[in-house]
């Protein structure tokens, strides 16, 4: 008769890893749990999408100049809710809104971190069901005690402490790094845990897919579209083409490649000249989960970890995934550039 394993769920797993942490006090797992307990709310209602009035447009627009859907301001609400509810978090910084989101909780003033978010990536594929995502960054803020200011945010993704995604498909998944590799959990929802399935995640090295929107081809740089023709195999060392896989929901298209290995891209164009991703809300979130299981994340010229934020809302482009993929599409940039000069 075989042994079942023992199901770990995430709060289980969160407690366990504390010991990794010899002068944490408990605050960094905290709002980790109230991550989770958002997400769970979220998935709930992305779930019934169908069946209530939380689909289309509010007819407002949010800072980046998109139309913002109900469930963008839902989800929104929701994080922010449950964050300022533990006392762990001063300050939010969100895709969705112009400036810092102070909390108000009496405690929050003396809370040791700041979160970065994008509450939920992917939102123009809402009506159509196709995955979306939360993405989320935790720094420890700079400044004393007291309101937060964009100083607190306005880190390098070096200095990220966590960060992590919740993928809404077929399955709802949390996948999160505390600097000590990757895992990544599924919501069971006949017991409403985050149970862990997949642990200590490794991106491979290389991949057989390619993500970008190629419908910008004509507006990427020279060297951006001589990697896309070697993606495509018109290439004497890459005989095979890769697959293009591209959903438009950066969640959903790095969700992919973190197992089974790709690369995504999203390059500066002729109409996008500082690129079109925000650093703080999904570039840096998404490099320092990649990198912690062993990719790679550029912006072509530098680390995107490395860069150093000037705004809120900054853009920067990206290249990120499987650490061979990513180094070629490199190559292929310096090369071209090298013929510009």
């Amino acid at each position: 008769m075989s042994v079942r394993k023992k199901v770990v769920t995430l709060d289980e797993f969160i407690i366990q890893r504390e010991k990794d942490f010899p002068f944490a006090t408990g605050d960094l797992s905290a709002l980790l749990r109230d991550i989770g307990v958002a997400a769970k709310i979220v998935h709930r209602e992305v779930n019934k999408a169908g069946l209530v009035d939380i689909l289309g447009s509010v007819g407002t627009n949010n800072v980046q100049g998109e139309e913002v859907k109900k469930l963008d301001v839902f989800a929104n609400d929701v994080f922010i809710s449950s964050l300022s509810a533990g006392g762990q978090c001063s300050g939010i910084a969100s895709e969705e809104n112009e400036g810092i989101v102070q909390m108000e909780n009496d405690y929050c003033s003396t809370g040791k971190y700041v979160i970065a978010m994008d509450p939920l990536d992917g939102s123009s594929n809402i009506d159509v069901n196709v995955s979306i995502g939360t993405i989320f960054s935790i720094y420890r803020r700079v400044t004393e005690n007291g309101t937060v200011t964009n100083e607190d945010f306005l880190q390098p993704g070096k200095n990220l402490v966590a960060a992590g995604y919740v993928i809404y498909g077929s399955s709802t998944m949390l996948v999160y790094s505390t600097g000590n590799g990757v895992n990544g959990f599924t919501l069971d929802p006949s017991i409403g845990e985050f149970c862990l399935s997949h642990p200590n995640i490794k991106i491979p090295e290389n991949g057989s897919t390619y993500s970008v929107n190629q419908g910008n081809y004509l507006k990427f740089s020279e060297g951006v579209r001589a990697y896309i023709k070697y993606c495509q195999g018109i290439d004497d060392e890459n005989p095979k083409p890769y697959s293009l896989r591209y959903i438009g929901s950066m969640v959903a298209d790095l969700h992919r490649n973190l197992l089974k290995g790709g690369i995504f891209f999203y390059p500066a164009d002729t109409s996008a000249p500082n690129g079109k991703l925000r650093l703080l809300y999904e570039c840096n979130p998404m490099a320092y989960i990649v990198e912690q299981a062993g990719g790679i994340a550029t912006t072509g010229t530098q680390s995107v970890l490395e860069v150093q934020p000037t705004s809120l809302h900054q853009r920067v482009p990206v290249f990120i995934g499987s650490k061979n993929m990513v180094n070629k599409a490199v190559s292929f940039l310096k090369q071209y550039e090298e013929v510009k000069a």
